[in-house]
């Protein structure tokens, strides 16, 4: 009995008419693709702003690292835990971390991911990565993540700190999807968008920072 109920079920299902997908509405351009350089820039810090995301300029990396020496200050940094990308790379933070008297590990350093993911979630006060994708139109940071950009870094920690050159910086959301996933056959392991610190909801909509992530981010701007 139950069968013939479940063939009929399927029977009128597949005789039932298609229905044709509605067409996409069409969409006014985002204000932010008619920025100039300055204009993004301005539009990506007030969203950030929004964000709760603290923002520090500088003009060049010897400057972004002066920036990071007052971030360290600031947070009583002793330990972190940095990602070995084309963008951190131009710090120099073993340098720079015996200058300061400040640890700085990287994924490289720990002999296998148990002893790695002890460290990055138990002993580092922040986590410092690259950006590479910012986004003006919502102050979005994207991570592609592979052997030099370290998911956890930027996830575990409970402060990250992200370093995004200026000429990493989009106006829509749509530009990052095309770069990223427009080839098919070079698609990244895992792609993060981070738009802000990790938060979260109750069941009554209050909302929480720094549940499953993150409580604070700070983005050096460079450039």
């Amino acid at each position: 009995m139950e069968q013939s109920v479940r063939d009929e079920i399927l029977t009128k299902l597949k005789a039932a008419p298609k229905a044709a997908f509605p067409a996409r509405p069409h969409l006014p351009p985002y204000k932010t693709l008619s920025m100039d350089r300055e204009q993004l820039i301005a539009e990506f810090i007030n969203r950030l702003a929004e964000e709760a995301v603290v923002v520090h300029r500088a003009k060049d990396f010897p400057e972004a690292l002066e920036k990071l020496t007052v971030v360290a200050l600031e947070e009583g940094l002793k330990k972190v835990m940095a990602t070995t990308d084309d963008v951190v790379l131009r710090l120099d933070l073993p340098a720079w971390g015996k200058k300061n008297d400040i640890q700085v590990m990287t994924p490289e350093d720990f002999p296998d991911r148990e002893s790695y993911r002890d460290a990055v979630f138990d002993q580092a006060q922040a986590g410092i990565t690259g950006v590479d994708f910012a986004v003006a139109e919502s102050a979005t940071i994207g991570l592609v993540h592979n052997k030099d950009q370290a998911r956890l870094v930027s996830l575990a920690p409970i402060l990250h700190i992200a370093i995004a050159p200026v000429d990493r910086l989009v106006p829509a959301y749509e530009q990052v999807i095309e770069k990223v996933f427009g080839n098919k056959k070079h698609y990244p392991s895992q792609f993060v968008f981070i738009s802000g610190p990790s938060m979260t909801g109750d069941i009554q909509g209050v909302l929480f920072k720094g549940m499953h992530g993150p409580r604070k981010v700070i983005v050096i701007l460079v450039g």
